[in-house]
């Protein structure tokens, strides 16, 4: 990708404008004075060499499976196996969602994604006051282990992979996880899979936190060393923009904070005496994957890139797998709308492509009817076939980082590293992301990119189809799915009769080892999973670490 001589390429640009382009805007002017991304970075008329300059080809973008990856972190991709079909789902109790992973298997998923609903998210049994009126109804309830053995209930899980969306109890939810393994048979060696326990970004822009930072950041790197030597194929962490994006982070934005969080993790980790190469290879990513197929293209190129160099040059990592960051992308729930929701199938589409030629590991596509409700299972087989679609008959998977060389996505995928970049040293030079969340920078910075959208869709600077243009009369939408309140009665039911059963002497002597651990500095993980093995509740455990470790109370005023 050489350029031309520069200074015969300006000329020939500048004649070009002067004489084909300004004549005609002056009988044809264009539909606005300017385009803009998400990022607030303009679009040109026109990508030309002059917008790349001269490439350093091994250096800059190199080889697919090779430094800095920024082509893929597989030497072959999609054309050795497709990305894991992962939808993202759960509600009800464990004997529905077992149902629906039954179900979405059936129509050829190929990984579990569990959603838990706010209760189990929140460290709460089903039964707890905080609990009323939102058991089940987000995802499914887990109070104890025998809700996960009936979640499982005839899924092998040597044979697949499963991630889990929690956060603030995932130490809890993990030892569940390995406990209903080791029922059937299955060594926590062979189990893969996910957790997303990432706090900090929860501090940002989500809300499902319990303990204060510097305690749940101690859990995490519990897990990583835990994990390190007893789970070794499991991914200890989803560091997440997804969610920072959702609350109204630009592409760029997305890239920085994500990946800030992320080298706090690593810190963290390695402020315990961990050696970064024993953990860095199962770290994993989670983004969004947006409208703008360009901008999300070039954002996933360059957030692969950028982190090579943090894990290369900042932390000295020295093992490949250490330096390649592997992403879950999942469609933009928030570009989902009530209004003529058909249209979101097209949505979802366009942002498939976005993930795919991104080079996604993973893949979790929204259903049609999410605005209103949660899916059905005829929405969430569109939702599929439409990953199936674009992996079966389009051809985007069939070569690998298809749009690579374009002068546009090359100019974008370098603004977008270096934006996120200058972010990350402005957030250094604050003392690091946590003290930065705890300032509230970051939530300001996504707050004004939230606000600067919201004007321009409210203006109409920005269609959004059905919705500010394009509108029709249109009747409510009909057989949505809801989640019965009765699922909350019989989980009542279900706490008092494990309560009545178990051993509950050798409960309370578990959770007494764990209250001794959490004041001194030995790793929870082996204690939490003695205890759920012996069916003390999600509640009960969170109950002593609330306890000892406090409760998080948001105190940023923006």
């Amino acid at each position: 990708m050489k350029a031309n001589a520069p200074d015969d390429l300006k000329k020939q640009i500048a004649e070009w404008q002067s004489n084909s382009v300004t004549p005609l805007l002056a009988k044809y002017p264009e539909r606005k004075e300017k385009f803009l991304l998400t990022s607030g970075a303009e679009v040109n008329r026109l990508y030309t060499p002059d917008d790349v300059g001269e490439v350093d080809y091994p250096k800059e973008l190199g080889f697919p499976g090779q430094y800095p990856y920024t082509r893929g972190v597989q030497p072959t991709m999609y054309r050795g196996k497709f990305w894991t079909m992962r939808q993202y789902a759960g509600f009800g109790d464990a004997a529905e969602s077992n149902h629906r992973y039954k179900y979405l298997l059936q129509q050829g998923q190929t990984g579990l994604s569990i959603a838990f609903d706010l209760p189990t998210q929140i460290g709460y049994d089903s039964d707890h006051p905080m609990s009323t009126g939102e058991v089940g109804k987000v995802g499914v309830a887990i109070d104890s282990l025998a809700d996960m053995e009936i979640l499982f209930d005839g899924i092998p899980l040597d044979k697949v992979s499963t991630s889990m969306t929690i956060n603030a109890p995932a130490s809890v939810l993990l030892a569940m996880y390995i406990a209903v393994a080791e029922k059937q048979g299955v060594s926590p060696s062979q189990i893969h899979g996910t957790i997303q326990n990432d706090i900090l970004k929860e501090y940002i822009a989500r809300g499902t936190y319990i303990f204060p930072p510097k305690p749940s950041m101690r859990l995490i790197t519990d897990i990583f060393e835990y994990c390190a030597k007893e789970v070794p194929k499991w991914n200890t962490i989803s560091i997440s923009g997804y969610h920072i994006r959702e609350a109204g982070a630009s592409a760029t934005q997305e890239v920085a904070f994500t990946l800030a969080d992320g080298i706090a993790y690593v810190q963290a980790a390695l402020d315990t005496g961990l050696n970064v190469d024993d953990f860095a290879s199962r770290l994993s990513f989670f983004f969004n994957a947006n409208n703008n197929l360009f901008e999300e293209v070039a954002k996933f190129r360059a957030a692969r890139r950028l982190w090579a160099r943090i894990m290369k040059e900042r932390f000295n990592a020295q093992k490949p797998s250490s330096l390649m960051l592997r992403f879950h992308s999942q469609t933009a729930g928030s570009t989902m709308t009530a209004q003529q929701p058909d249209n979101n199938i097209v949505r979802v589409t366009i942002q498939t492509l976005a993930a795919v030629m991104g080079g996604t590991q993973s893949l979790h596509t929204n259903s049609k009817d999410e605005a209103l409700a949660l899916p059905t299972e005829e929405s969430v087989r569109i939702a599929l076939r439409t990953q199936q679609i674009v992996a079966y008959e389009s051809g985007v998977a069939d070569t690998i980082d298809p749009l690579a060389g374009s002068y546009f996505i090359e100019a974008k995928t370098n603004e977008i590293e270096k934006s996120a970049l200058e972010y990350i040293k402005k957030i250094d030079k604050m003392g690091g992301m946590v003290r930065a969340v705890e300032k509230g920078y970051i939530q300001s910075e996504i707050q004004e990119s939230a606000y600067r959208y919201q004007l321009d869709v409210e203006s109409k600077e920005r269609v959004v189809v059905g919705v500010n243009k394009f509108t029709v009369q249109e009747e409510p939408m009909k057989n949505l799915l809801k989640v019965s309140p009765a699922v909350a009665e019989a989980q009542l039911i279900k706490i008092n009769q494990i309560k009545v059963q178990r051993d509950n002497t050798a409960v309370q002597n578990s959770l007494e080892k764990i209250r001794q651990a959490a004041q001194g500095k030995d790793n929870l993980m082996p204690l939490i999973l003695t205890a759920v093995k012996q069916y003390a509740t999600l509640g009960e455990i969170c109950q002593v670490l609330r306890d000892e470790f406090g409760e998080y109370r948001e105190s940023v005023v923006l």
